[in-house]
């Protein structure tokens, strides 16, 4: 007998829920939101960067190289039509300080490395070569003469200026002999001799070169060295007038200093004149806007702006960057800086406290120096950009004073520890694949 309808077997119906769409594919699930961060976080992760025991040691590796690089690629903008006019070739000035850089690079390494015994060996036999070599300098026909300045050396088609370099053999020199007497500074006569006494015979030496810009850095670091080693502010204040004192002496004697100051007060007072390179300066800040006209595309390196590879790099580098530019290149000193405020202040070592404060010191003010210049806050001195401006003399020495501070960086609690967990740098990788280590 045939079942009938009613024999049938209901078939229990799919719920909607239980259905798929077409294609088989289920709906996708919803995403949870993120939890939003707590007010704080932010602050918390800034400040646990900080104090990364490599934080100094990346900042000054980091902001050392993107400078190095940044000037290379500044000098080439900015001096092309100024080597073409003096050379016949568009890149050689650049080609120089590429060459600069290349010799700059292994220095860096080096210095980089090592020890710190190494340094306070040194202090001595390179203050007096420097001295010697600043003694040269006012040799006849030895002596080179640049802009009224008679600062250089020359050797062939390269020139070389003693000044830059006794910047850093005061520095080594000066923290070396204030940690010698670290027990006796108590007493003035041991916090100023014999430290003032040999700053005084650099600085005359300078001076008698006629570059008051380089004097003033030297007098900075001095005063530098000196607060850092406790000296008194009493003594500290009265080093300070007499300073300014002399600095006044010193522009009121020479016409074209105070024509300089005088331009200060009012760049726009001759700017076809005495005032021409403060006046361009602050025109090719002006019309940079806030990102440049583009890298190539300066108008003051055609002729209107004096030194625009070299004292007024910062310039060409508002013009072309912009606003953004500059500040990203402030921010970079401001780091480099930072670096080496940080590795003085956590050492215990009094030698490495006193030259990395030294050097910090040294750098720094030459960056207020040169980029007040441009803005028209400060004087025209003459000083270079570091590690921007062209100029293998004011670049080594810089190099130098970094792979320096690096060390020292290393040096900071834990900060060994953490890189040799790290493991192997690139440099020690690529000789590790070129020459692979032989078993047995």
């Amino acid at each position: 007998m045939a079942a009938g309808p009613q024999t049938r077997e209901a078939r229990p119906t799919p719920t909607a829920d239980k259905r798929r769409p077409w294609g088989g594919s289920r709906l996708p699930k919803p995403r949870a939101r993120p939890a939003p961060r707590p007010a704080g976080t932010a602050r918390r992760e800034l400040r646990r960067a900080l104090d990364s025991p490599l934080t100094a040691y990346y900042l000054l590796l980091g902001s050392g190289l993107l400078l190095t690089v940044l000037g290379l690629v500044m000098v080439l903008s900015a001096s092309q039509i100024t080597s073409r006019t003096i050379y016949g070739s568009f890149d050689e000035i650049f080609t120089k300080q590429l060459i600069a850089v290349a010799m700059g690079f292994p220095l860096m390494w080096i210095a980089s490395r090592l020890p710190l015994r190494w340094y306070r060996r040194l202090a001595y036999p390179f203050l007096i070569g420097c001295v010697g070599a600043l003694c040269l300098v006012l040799v006849p026909g030895l002596g080179i003469e640049v802009n009224g300045n008679r600062n250089w050396i020359g050797f062939g088609s390269f020139q070389i200026q003693p000044s830059e370099f006794a910047k850093l053999g005061l520095v080594l020199w000066g923290a070396d002999v204030l940690t010698r007497k670290r027990r006796l500074l108590g007493q003035w006569r041991h916090m100023f001799v014999p430290l003032l006494p040999g700053a005084l015979v650099i600085l005359f030496l300078v001076l008698l070169g006629g570059d008051m810009g380089t004097a003033m850095i030297i007098t900075v670091l001095v005063l530098a060295l000196l607060w850092i080693a406790g000296a008194p502010g009493r003594l500290f204040a009265m080093a300070i007038a007499v300073v300014a004192v002399l600095t006044t002496v010193l522009i009121v004697l020479k016409p074209h200093r105070a024509a300089r100051f005088a331009g200060f007060l009012d760049p726009f007072s001759d700017p076809n004149g005495s005032t021409l390179q403060a006046a361009q300066g602050i025109y090719s800040l002006a019309t940079g806007g806030w990102f440049g006209s583009g890298i190539g595309t300066s108008y003051g390196k055609w002729g209107t702006l004096p030194e625009a590879h070299t004292d007024f790099i910062f310039a060409v580098i508002g013009e072309e960057l912009g606003l953004v530019g500059t500040l990203s290149v402030l921010t970079l000193f401001a780091a480099l800086g930072y670096a080496g405020i940080r590795v003085a202040s956590r050492t215990k070592d009094q030698f490495v406290r006193l030259a990395a404060g030294g050097a910090t010191a040294w750098i720094m003010a030459q960056v207020m120096i040169n980029v007040g210049a441009v803005l028209g806050l400060l004087p025209i001195a003459g000083v270079p950009l570091p590690l921007v401006s062209y100029g293998g003399s004011a670049l080594l020495p810089t190099m130098f004073a970094v792979g320096m501070l690096l060390s020292f960086a290393r040096g900071e609690p834990k900060a060994e520890a953490a890189l040799a967990a790290r493991g192997p740098g690139a440099v020690r990788r690529a000789f590790a694949r070129i020459l692979p280590r032989r078993d047995g």
